[in-house]
């Protein structure tokens, strides 16, 4: 039995090798503009040291193009039927490709690390040209994955600190004052969240918007209760039954979307509560969905279809030769509803 051959050498190693990021190594090795000439020189020297090789199948796509984008999306698919910000983030990124001729190759996956498999076949079988990223999380393997190939990225959210990616985000510092500020002076005191999933880069940049946004408002942090859900309606109800089972329960909640906002009317109806009468709720998300609701909830519009659009375009300038580029929206806005109103006191 022939013995196994040496291990090969990675981007990562030569990055670290040459004492720089990895992705001006990525740059460097795949002839990408972005780095010095001082810079590529040094990767390619690391890169002669180790021994490193290039990926045959992935240079050869060099001289054609694909005229397509990728997106791999990790949510179920009976969830992205009824999640109003994907069907708004799909919009924008489809007319921004189709004012520019290129199509959108779309792929649901149920495991994070699906979807490196599925960018590896793309890259081998020429049929994208670069992907954007959703919901990218605290240790995102599709990061490395896209460095060792080479393969172009535009992230929708995560913040503006990813080497080597376009990013497009919204800061939710600025709303989350809002929505605190909004609920304070309505005599809310006890306020509750139902977030997203603990793990998304986003849902982490909620908690501290939040905790930052309460203590700016001189309210303790230990009356603010976080229930972490997948988004979806089902687990929207759950976080909501849990919040209002305590003996102290909250007066007003923030739901992380639509979604659960929507479903969290069903829960209190059967446990005999009134919106906004005994409860005022909050939805970062706005939609239709909010407005046919009764009562119509409260909601932030973020704008999820000019996020997706000026994703799509950083990527596509990425691909003409451009270096990644990191945008911050301006914060949204509130559009107050009938799901909330001035807290009713004891006795009133």
């Amino acid at each position: 039995m022939e013995a196994p051959g040496p291990a090969r050498v990675t981007i990562r190693q030569v990055a670290d090798h040459a004492g720089v990021s990895e992705a001006a190594a990525s740059y460097a090795l795949n002839g990408r503009r972005g780095v010095s000439e001082q810079t590529r020189a040094r990767v390619l020297a690391a890169a002669s040291d180790l021994g490193w090789a290039p990926n045959l199948a992935a240079r050869s796509l060099g001289s054609s193009r694909a005229s397509a984008v990728g997106l791999v999306i990790v949510r179920p698919p009976r969830q992205m039927i009824i999640d109003s910000w994907f069907t708004q983030m799909l919009s924008g990124v489809e007319a921004e490709l189709n004012r520019n001729g290129m199509a959108l190759v779309l792929h649901l996956v149920d495991r994070i690390e699906d979807t490196v498999d599925v960018y590896r076949k793309w890259w081998a079988g020429r049929h994208v040209d670069g992907v954007i990223l959703t919901d990218l999380r605290k240790r995102d393997p599709r990061l490395d994955a896209l460095m060792e190939i080479g393969l172009p990225g535009a992230v929708i959210g995560g913040g503006p600190g990813i080497d080597g990616f376009s990013t497009v985000d919204a800061d939710p510092a600025p709303m989350a004052r809002t929505v605190v500020g909004y609920l304070m002076a309505l005599g809310h005191r006890a306020i509750a969240r139902v977030a997203g999933t603990e793990e998304l880069v986003h849902t982490g940049q909620r908690d501290l918007a939040y905790l930052d946004a309460l203590a700016a408002a001189g309210l303790d942090s230990g009356v603010y209760r976080v229930v972490y859900t997948d988004y979806s309606a089902i687990a929207g109800m759950r976080a909501t039954r849990e919040l209002l089972s305590v003996a102290e329960p909250p007066t007003a909640i923030v739901f992380d979307n639509d979604v659960m906002a929507a479903a969290s009317l069903k829960v209190m109806h059967e446990m005999g509560l009134s919106v906004p009468e005994d409860v005022s709720i909050v939805a970062w998300d706005d939609s239709d969905l909010c407005e046919i609701t009764v009562p119509s909830i409260t909601a932030v519009q973020q704008k999820p279809t000019h996020q997706a659009e000026l994703a799509a375009r950083a990527l596509l300038a990425m691909l003409d030769g451009g270096e990644p580029s990191h945008t911050t929206l301006p914060a949204g806005t509130l559009n107050p509803r009938q799901s909330t109103r001035p807290l009713r006191r004891a006795g009133s």
